[in-house]
C-alpha cells in the first residue's frame, strides 16, 4: 500500500535550490574546492621498508672483544651509541696501542666506560697526538703517564692545537704552575668555560686577582671544585660562622678539599667548645687523634700567640704546614 503525504498549500509551493554561481556571505564567488586526497595505502610487511641494521656478526664481535677484556660493552653502547658504527679494527688498535703506554686490563675496564669517547677516537689524528703532547710538551714522566690516562683519560679525546696546547699556556703563563705534570688531567679542562668563572668568583668574594691567582697556583685543584656546591657553602660558613680573614683562605687554599659536614663544621665547633683557635692547617689536616691531642695540649697550657716563633715551633714539631 503506497503512503500518501499530504501537504498544505504553503508547504507544497517548490523551495528554490541555490544558485552555486551566484555571490552570497556564505559562498563567495569563484570558489574552488581542492580534491580530497587518498588516503595513504596502509603499510604491510611486503612495503615497508626496513631500516638500515648494522650486521648481527659485526655487533657481536665487537661485543665479545670488549667482553673480553673485561669491559661493560652494553653500557659503553648506550652512553655513547656511535660506538656502534666504529669499525673493530680501529678500536683493537686503540686498545693495542694503551696496552704499550702499560695500561693494563684493569685500567681498561676503568676508563672506557668513564670515557668511552676513547674507543671511537682515531688512533693516528687523535689518541698518539695527545700522548705525544703529555709526554714531550706537558712534561708529563713516561713512568707517570699510566697513572694520568687511568684519572682523566679524556686526555686522548682532546685535541692538542685548540684544546690541550692553550690550557697548558694558561697554566703556565697566567697561573705561573712551572711543573704542570703534577697537575696534568687539568689539561684536559677549558680555559673559557672552567678556569676563568672560577678566578672571577674568587675575585667577587673580595680576593684581589694577585691573591687569587696565589691560591690557584698553590692549589691547581681548585680549577676542580663547583662553585655552588663547594665554594659557596664552604666560603659562607668560613666567613659568617668561623669568622675568619681572608688571608687565611690565601695562605690555605686547600681549606675547599675537606668536606664541610665530616670534617670543617664538627673540628670548628671543638674549637669553639674548648675556646681554641687553630690555624687552618693545624684544625684541618691533623687525623682525628692529633687534633684531639692538640686540643688537649692547648686547654692545659698557655696557648703562644701567632705571631709567636714558639707557636710555629710547636706545630713544626707535630708535623704540621702551618704556613
Amino acid at each position: 500500500m503506497q503512503e500518501t503525504l499530504h501537504l498544505s498549500s504553503s508547504a507544497a509551493t517548490p523551495i528554490p535550490l541555490p544558485n552555486p554561481n551566484f555571490p552570497s556571505i556564505s559562498r563567495p564567488k569563484n570558489l574552488h574546492f581542492p580534491p580530497i586526497p587518498k588516503p595513504p595505502p596502509l603499510k604491510s610487511p611486503q612495503n615497508e621498508t626496513p631500516p638500515p641494521v648494522i650486521e648481527n656478526s659485526q655487533l657481536q664481535e665487537l661485543l665479545l672483544y670488549l667482553d673480553s677484556h673485561g669491559v661493560d660493552s652494553f653500557y659503553c653502547l648506550n652512553s655513547h651509541p656511535p660506538l656502534i658504527s666504529t669499525p673493530l679494527s680501529q678500536i683493537k688498535s686503540t686498545v693495542n696501542f694503551l696496552f704499550s703506554l702499560g695500561l693494563t686490563t684493569q685500567d681498561l675496564r676503568r676508563i672506557f666506560p668513564m670515557c668511552p669517547e676513547i674507543l671511537t677516537s682515531p688512533p693516528s689524528t687523535t689518541i698518539i697526538p695527545a700522548t705525544t703532547f703529555l709526554l714531550r710538551e706537558a712534561r708529563v714522566k713516561a713512568a707517570d703517564l699510566r697513572h694520568v690516562i687511568h684519572r682523566r683519560p679524556r686526555l686522548l679525546t682532546r685535541h692538542v692545537e685548540t684544546e690541550l696546547r692553550p690550557t697548558l699556556y694558561f697554566l703556565q703563563g697566567t697561573i705561573g704552575i712551572e711543573n704542570v705534570s703534577k697537575c696534568a688531567p687539568l689539561l684536559s679542562c677549558s680555559v673559557e668555560s672552567k678556569f676563568i668563572p672560577r678566578i672571577e668568583y674568587l675575585q667577587k668574594l673580595g680576593f684581589c686577582y694577585k691573591d687569587t691567582v696565589t691560591m690557584f697556583r698553590k692549589f691547581p685543584s681548585l680549577f676542580c671544585y663547583s662553585i655552588k656546591e663547594n665554594f659557596e657553602p664552604k666560603f659562607d660558613y668560613f666567613v659568617v660562622e668561623m669568622g675568619r680573614e681572608l688571608k687565611e683562605l690565601v695562605a690555605f687554599p686547600q681549606y675547599f678539599s675537606f668536606s664541610l659536614e665530616n670534617r670543617i663544621k664538627p673540628r670548628h665547633r671543638l674549637c669553639v667548645e674548648k675556646g681554641v683557635c687553630l690555624a687552618l692547617p693545624t684544625m684541618l689536616k691533623s687525623s682525628e687523634t692529633r687534633f684531639r691531642d692538640r686540643l688537649d695540649v692547648c686547654i692545659s697550657s698557655s696557648t703562644p700567640v701567632i705571631t709567636s716563633p714558639l707557636w710555629c715551633t710547636n706545630a713544626d714539631i707535630h708535623g704540621d704546614n702551618v704556613t
